[in-house]
């Protein structure tokens, strides 16, 4: 399994941040969940966070069945409309985002 992260990491403008998160749930999501072979979408809104930690404000993250996969996804059409509300959204935000892409389960690797 590979999973694709995104680090959302600064902060929401202020007085935006139910809208913020509104957008993501009803205009973003659905559009992730249409990537190929795309499964388990998933959206964090951070509730609370270490003291020293970065300001991460959201993380979001889809598993694919490969990187084969991964790669043809990001190759698809939707992911051409899905950054377009990104960036409208991103209107609202306040930092960076970046993108991690990690392999395997932690729990699979332990047996």
């Amino acid at each position: 399994m590979i999973t694709r992260s995104a680090i959302f990491e600064g902060r929401i403008t202020p007085g935006c941040e139910e809208a913020f998160f509104a957008a993501v749930r009803d205009r973003l999501a659905p559009l992730w969940a249409q990537f190929p072979d795309a499964s388990n979408v998933r959206w964090q809104r951070i509730a609370a966070r270490d003291e020293d930690a970065p300001p991460i404000v959201m993380l979001q993250q889809v598993d694919y069945p490969s990187l084969a996969a991964l790669e043809a996804a990001l190759a698809s059409p939707i992911r051409a409309r899905a950054r377009a509300v990104t960036m409208e959204i991103l209107e609202m935000f306040e930092g960076r985002f970046y993108h991690l892409v990690s392999a395997g389960n932690g729990m699979e690797s332990a047996a």
